[in-house]
């Protein structure tokens, strides 16, 4: 892994493998590379720390849904990740 250069103070959580593989097979890698660091960090630890294999797949398909659409982060308006409607 290559020197971080985000300005993240926490520690960065590795993406696992079934959330690689859901943004790829969703064509949604993109939009999650838009989106800033601390999202990033954020969607990834938050699916992490659920206990549940069922909250872990209804948090990423949450995540997946939010960069589908863009303009939400976490159930709420992200104007900067809005997709424009050409």
């Amino acid at each position: 892994m290559g020197k971080d250069y985000s300005k993240l103070k926490r520690p960065r959580h590795a993406m696992p493998d079934f959330v690689k593989q859901a943004l790829v097979r969703n064509s949604l890698m993109e939009a999650y590379k838009k989106r800033p660091d601390y999202q990033q960090n954020d969607y990834l630890g938050w699916i992490h720390e659920a206990k549940l294999k069922e909250t872990k797949m209804k948090r990423l398909n949450q995540m997946l849904d939010e960069l589908e659409k863009g303009g939400v982060y976490m159930n709420m308006d992200h104007p900067p990740s809005a997709k424009s409607k050409e």
